[in-house]
């Protein structure tokens, strides 16, 4: 495969208030194989850019160009599942992160990394954050952890669940203008728990994008 294996920390950023915004809610039950919310949705092939790019090749996973900039600390604290499907979905899940927060960073819902990684609801997700961040003025700086992630497949292996905490306590919004760093006091509501359901692209590609997402904040269990 040529799929890299996912890092423990990797360069990424997201707002605490911002991301923690749910779209798409749903209870899933958690022993419910077959009904994972959104798995039927955007399985169309995505369009992946050709431009050149300097970034490394340790951030183009799939051909996209997903680099953050140096001050966009995304840290992914968990362990690769044993399943191939589980660990790519949630290679892909990070990777779908990234490119939101390198749209906030690009000022763009455009970017090429969004449109692979994201489809339906997850696109849609995608695109008002990055918008809320352009609205206010503001990019992003310090250090995000995801981690106690768990994967759930549905019984067709075409769609997996991707779960996991965030603490964004020393992540902070930054005024575009004049660089200036809006930090907060630390609280709960930085802790938020996600639910992103990743349906892989039927390409000989081992490709998964997002389709739905659920975000809960204020979360004592991920503090």
């Amino acid at each position: 495969m040529k799929r890299r294996t996912l890092p423990v920390a990797a360069a990424f950023a997201a707002a605490a208030t911002l991301m923690l915004t749910a779209c798409g809610g749903g209870d899933d039950q958690s022993g419910d194989r077959d009904k994972i919310a959104g798995a039927g949705q955007g399985t169309e092939k995505p369009t992946k850019s050709a431009e050149p790019s300097g970034a490394p090749a340790e951030d183009k996973p799939d051909g996209v160009d997903v680099s953050l900039p140096k001050d966009m600390n995304l840290v992914f604290d968990w362990e690769e599942p044993k399943d191939k499907n589980e660990a790519a979905a949630m290679e892909d899940a990070g990777n779908y992160l990234r490119a939101i927060y390198r749209g906030v960073d690009k000022r763009t819902t455009k970017d090429a990394a969004l449109i692979a990684y994201a489809t339906g609801e997850g696109l849609h997700y995608g695109e008002v954050q990055i918008n809320e961040w352009i609205k206010g003025g503001w990019t992003a700086t310090g250090i995000r952890r995801h981690y106690d992630a768990t994967t759930r497949s549905a019984s067709n292996d075409n769609s997996v669940e991707v779960a996991f905490c965030s603490d964004a306590s020393k992540f902070y919004g930054k005024e575009v203008k004049t660089g200036k760093v809006l930090k907060t006091e630390p609280s709960l509501k930085d802790f938020g728990y996600y639910k992103i359901i990743m349906v892989k692209v039927p390409t000989g590609e081992d490709l998964w994008r997002a389709t739905k997402v659920d975000v809960e904040t204020g979360v004592e269990k991920c503090r």
